[in-house]
């Protein structure tokens, strides 16, 4: 009986899948892996190529030295976070979730008036440090990303780790970095490793960063594979890269979901410590004063930045204005749109809401499929459902643009709205999982021994308590939708214009007023979205 009511409860969302995700992807392989029948050769063709090989090889270097620089910037916070109370922590805490929810195409823009040749730090030390349009720029961004996920999966693993080990160390002697090296670290180590994977993952599948901090000349597999599309029109190439990409992407992503399972594992410990409060004079001596001193540079590495996006907007020929606002709405300013600012506003709303309620509709049966019921594949479906977390919004274009382009999806709005659905729903599914996994079965079962049948317990009893997580991933998917340019790039008709299509058109015509008086607007609907997702307090990894 529970065999087919999962069936039948998970059918909706595996067919939305099947037809959004498996089979444009399938689309790819048959484009990068088919001539006249099955062959290696556009694969090896593209191995062969010493450009496409050093774009390769640059994507998993640049991850590795993206997720080495956040680790070394997040573990320090996770310590601080696990272990201290302090004035204002929870200001800083909720600081940290700005990155989830600023578009990555408005931090580019961000670092381009920092670190710009009449950048603002530029113009403050009266040289150029050689950042911009460089590897270092596409690391800093990617460690402005990533390091607040670090902080947040460590930390809450460090607090769990019960302190009775480490007192039992204390007492045989152990002390300071061999009690830390011998005891806690291999107690955290799945937090680490977790955090590390998913942060190399996400630096692995950047694609707005690397094109507009790093240019060509430092392109990643995704920006060549936009580049073989859109520019040069090489589908047989870009799809070789993609499977490329799609086999990668996926081996780091089992490893991830692996990492994952031993982070759940030991964040059930329910012995939490006790955070020290900081005393006055502990605040004064050199402990308080490295730890301000790490709250300081949280503050301005990621304030930095988006003061800088704020400021530039405000700036018209050298003095303070609204113009560049003025003229965003104006349409004489924006022909290149082929849509007025508002319409690119009603269009990234439209997108955002529609990707919300497409995303609650997919993950959240699965959620609870996998949640409650036990079938056989169960393992197999989890690995499956969340496989799109391992895929790039380059390579899901491209796949629809193969599927579909003969179709009357093509061009439409709902091609939109799925494809931002397949890249937010994960966060979706992850955050009502977490959600779930915290209720007691017992509430359940006295639901069902009051007489209520299955689907009722859960409306009435499960769900209220899972709100939080649904809350939370349902911001993420809005978040995740309206800052998502490459698939939109790709699938959009000038009518279809978005804001953040709107800013990346303002940037390549070196409109950075209008770029930046855009991004503002962007900006604040964004903040809205994360203050709610820190008053919930829910997690979406």
């Amino acid at each position: 009986m529970r065999v087919r009511a999962s069936k039948l409860l998970i059918f909706a969302p595996a067919a939305f899948l099947l037809a959004f995700f498996y089979l444009p992807l399938g689309s790819i392989l048959k484009i990068g892996l088919w001539e006249e029948g099955p062959t290696l050769k556009p694969i090896i063709e593209v191995l062969s190529n010493e450009y496409h090989r050093r774009v390769i090889l640059f994507t998993i270097g640049q991850a590795l030295a993206s997720t080495g620089l956040t680790l070394l910037l997040g573990l320090p916070g996770a310590y601080i976070f696990a272990r201290y109370e302090f004035p204002g922590k929870r200001l800083l805490k909720a600081i940290l979730t700005v990155p989830f929810v600023m578009p990555s195409i408005m931090v580019a823009l961000g670092f381009i008036l920092l670190f710009g040749k009449s950048g603002i730090i530029t113009s403050l030390i009266g040289r150029d440090l050689g950042i911009l349009y460089s590897w270092k720029a596409i690391i800093l961004a990617h460690a402005f990303y990533n390091f607040p996920i670090v902080i947040r999966m460590v930390s809450a693993l460090w607090q769990r780790v019960n302190p009775h080990y480490e007192e039992a160390a204390m007492a045989l002697g152990a002390r300071g970095w061999r009690l830390f090296w011998r005891v806690t670290l291999p107690l955290i180590s799945p937090a680490i490793f977790a955090s590390a994977m998913l942060t190399f993952v996400f630096c692995f599948l950047s694609f707005s960063i690397p094109l507009i901090l790093g240019g060509y000349r430092y392109a990643t597999i995704e920006v060549d594979i936009f580049t073989s599309i859109m520019t040069l029109l090489d589908f047989r190439t870009g799809s070789a890269l993609a499977v490329i990409q799609i086999i990668l992407s996926m081996a780091f992503m089992y490893i991830y979901l692996r990492a994952l399972d031993s982070y759940a594992k030991r964040e059930e410990q329910r012995v939490l410590q006790r955070e020290k409060r900081l005393t006055r004079k502990e605040l004064l001596s050199l402990k308080g004063a490295l730890i301000g001193l790490y709250s300081l540079t949280v503050f301005i590495f990621i304030l930095a930045p988006l003061i800088a996006v704020i400021y530039d907007s405000l700036q018209f020929n050298g003095s303070w204005s609204l113009e560049w606002y003025r003229r965003i709405f104006s349409a004489e300013y924006n022909p290149m749109f082929g849509a007025t600012t508002f319409t690119a506003i009603k269009n990234s709303l439209l997108f955002g809401f529609g990707t919300v309620i497409f995303s609650i509709t997919v993950g959240l049966p699965i959620a609870y499929a996998l949640y409650r019921w036990d079938f056989r594949g169960k393992r197999l479906f989890d690995v499956l459902a969340m496989l799109p977390l391992a895929s790039s919004s380059i390579t899901l274009g491209l796949g629809y643009i193969a599927l579909f382009s003969k179709t009357p999806l093509y061009y439409s709005p709902i091609l939109i709205i799925a494809a931002h659905t397949i890249i937010a729903y994960p966060f979706v599914l992850r955050a009502v999982s977490t959600s779930l996994k915290k209720i007691r079965p017992t509430l359940w079962e006295a639901a069902l021994s009051l007489g209520a049948r299955e689907w009722q317990a859960f409306l009435k009893v499960e769900l209220p308590l899972a709100a939080g997580g649904l809350i939370v991933g349902s911001i993420f998917a809005f978040a995740m939708s309206i800052a998502e340019l490459g698939a939109t790039y790709m699938l959009a008709k000038p009518e279809y214009t978005t804001i953040t299509v709107a800013i990346y058109k303002f940037l390549g015509a070196r409109q950075f007023g209008s770029a930046s008086a855009l991004s503002v607007l962007l900006m604040a609907v964004s903040t809205a979205g994360f203050l709610i997702i820190e008053r919930v307090g829910e997690e979406a990894w």
